[in-house]
């Protein structure tokens, strides 16, 4: 019994660490993540900033994980080059060992409750006191996380104090150092983060549960381990993020290859030369060596390195145009179609998106056969709703993009077909982007109990969908919609707005409701005006010319 007590508290320490790792790393993030995207952003000019700057803002960070999906983000962006990428994680990687040093001397040369007791403390009273501020609020999970940091490496501490006690470690240590290797990557395959193992590792070293090369090999397998979030984060990127990720891989595969061939003379360097007799200091000095080797090994050849990484994946990869993708501006004539084309699939998706919010039946939008073959091989259907919207953000970018590239190659007339079908993209996004601000209020609005708020909701629900499937039958349709039928159309959405309100207004009067839900009706009504108008928009764009598309701009609509 009281050895699985000290099996649990020592999964109990390394539940809390972490927790107490999360903490610090969502504190710093917000407290300063956007400078250190600029600051990142600004010392990338060459590799050796790069490799600064990856070391510093991990120092800093706590976590090496969150700066390689920064600099994923930023790749995919554009942002950054693969190489001044690969140059960051490099740097990143010896970052992530200041928290070792930390753990290693004030973990276990200190008394832990004189730190971590008074910071959770102190966290705690913060965070309920002044919790509403955001940055109190930050201040108080990096002092919650920071002292729950050194209180689970106290439960380890001593839950592998007491095993040793009991359990005879002697016969592991004839045991090939391979083993020990292969333990290292999968504690942190499992935990994903090469502080709990190393934390972990220094708590066993210190009870003397391992001797120090094989502690040594187990920090070792703990720095390949990490890169699987990595990679599963590339999975469905575009073709630089898949590059970035695949180059951390055989990096960390090749430097864990190279250290483990030389693991012996490097404990040599560091018992006999550097004179380091303390095993906790010289398992962190191991750690931050092999991450400095990295450094010396890779940064010479670099360029060649990001050379190599090229030859794999498609640049294609990730993008979720349908057309465009396959156009080139050289053909302008073709490319200006495909834009076309891609302007109607991304308006198709984006009715789709806002009428799934609204919980209406698309089988009707389904006809179209081939946007739903493309939307099948996109996963599309089976996205949830955020990953729906990111998906419409990074189309309208990449159409964006083209835009810029198309419109110099076309004459005045095509230009102006141009602007109409960017205009068209923008205004739909924005028909997107209302619905789904409004999201928690039509979730509100059709789960209500109060009849007044749920028939308001049907009510709108009902305009909207004979809206889109008019909308949906003028892009579907061979025939070039008039000026009045669109027309018609608006005033249709004026009339919904101003008859919902006012009819809502004087149904209030009599029903018994909130403050609260007022607000929550006007706001839906507003928002669904708005969409509904962008969207009606969007389709006028996409069906008018361009002097019939300005005199559409000219009515009023703006009316309350």
């Amino acid at each position: 019994m009281e050895t699985l007590n000290t099996i649990f508290k020592l999964f109990a320490g390394v539940g809390l660490f972490l927790f107490a790792m999360y903490l610090v790393e969502e504190s710093l993030k917000n407290l300063s993540g956007r400078n250190f995207k600029l600051f990142l952003q600004r010392i990338t000019k060459n590799n050796i900033g790069a490799v600064a700057g990856g070391t510093i803002v991990t120092g800093i960070l706590q976590s090496s994980s969150m700066v390689s999906l920064m600099v994923l983000a930023f790749v995919g962006a554009g942002v950054f080059t693969m190489k001044n990428a690969m140059a960051i994680i490099l740097g990143a990687n010896l970052g992530t060992t200041l928290a070792s040093w930390l753990v290693a001397t004030l973990g276990f040369k200190t008394n832990i409750e004189v730190i971590a007791y008074p910071a959770v403390c102190l966290g705690g009273f913060l965070l309920i006191l002044l919790g509403n501020r955001k940055t109190i609020k930050y201040v108080s999970y990096f002092l919650l996380g920071f002292g729950l940091m050194f209180i689970g490496l106290s439960f380890m501490k001593t839950a592998m104090e007491a095993q040793v006690q009991h359990f005879d470690f002697s016969q592991y240590a004839s045991k090939p150092l391979l083993i020990f290797l292969i333990i290292g990557f999968l504690i942190t395959l499992v935990v994903q983060s090469s502080s709990v193992t190393m934390a972990l590792t220094l708590s066993a070293l210190n009870a003397g549960a391992i001797g120090f090369p094989m502690a040594a090999a187990i920090v070792l397998g703990s720095e390949t381990g990490t890169i699987i979030k990595i990679v599963l984060s590339a999975i469905g990127g575009n073709a630089s993020k898949k590059r970035v990720a695949l180059g951390n891989l055989l990096f960390n595969i090749f430097i864990t290859a190279i250290a483990f061939i030389l693991l012996r003379p490097i404990l040599l360097l560091i018992t006999d030369i550097l004179k380091i007799k303390d095993p906790l200091i010289g398992l962190v000095t191991f750690s931050s060596l092999i991450n400095l080797l990295a450094i010396v090994l890779f940064l010479p050849v670099l360029d060649l390195f990001t050379t190599f990484l090229e030859r794999f994946f498609k640049n294609t990869d990730g993008s979720t145009a349908a057309f465009i993708g396959n156009a080139s501006i050289a053909e302008p004539e073709t490319a200006l179609d495909l834009f076309r084309r891609e302007t109607r699939y991304f308006i198709h998706n984006s009715m789709l998106f806002n009428l799934e919010l609204f919980k209406i039946q698309t089988h009707k939008f389904d006809q179209r056969i081939d946007y739903k073959e493309i939307n099948d091989k996109r996963n599309f259907d089976s996205k949830n709703t955020e990953e729906k919207y990111e998906f419409l953000k990074q189309l309208q970018g990449e159409l964006q993009a083209f835009y810029l590239k198309l419109r110099v190659k076309l004459n005045s007339e095509q230009n102006s077909e141009l602007n109409q079908l960017i205009s068209a993209v923008r205004s739909s996004m924005h028909a997107v982007k209302s619905i789904k601000d409004i999201g928690s209020n039509i979730t509100n609005l059709s789960r209500s109990s109060k009849e007044i708020k749920y028939q308001f909701f049907l009510h709108h629900k009902k305009e909207t969908q004979e809206l889109y499937l008019k909308l949906n039958m003028f892009l579907s349709t061979e025939k070039r919609s008039s000026f009045e039928e669109l027309r018609t159309q608006f005033d249709i959405v004026q009339k919904n707005y101003t008859t919902a309100l006012n009819t809502f207004y004087t149904e209030a009067q009599l029903a018994p409701i909130e403050d609260i839900d007022i607000t929550t009706v006007i706001n839906f009504n507003r928002e669904l005006f708005t969409s509904n108008k962008a969207m009606l928009m969007a389709v006028k764009d996409i069906l008018l010319d361009e002097k019939q598309a300005q005199n559409f701009n000219e009515i009023p609509i703006y009316k309350t």
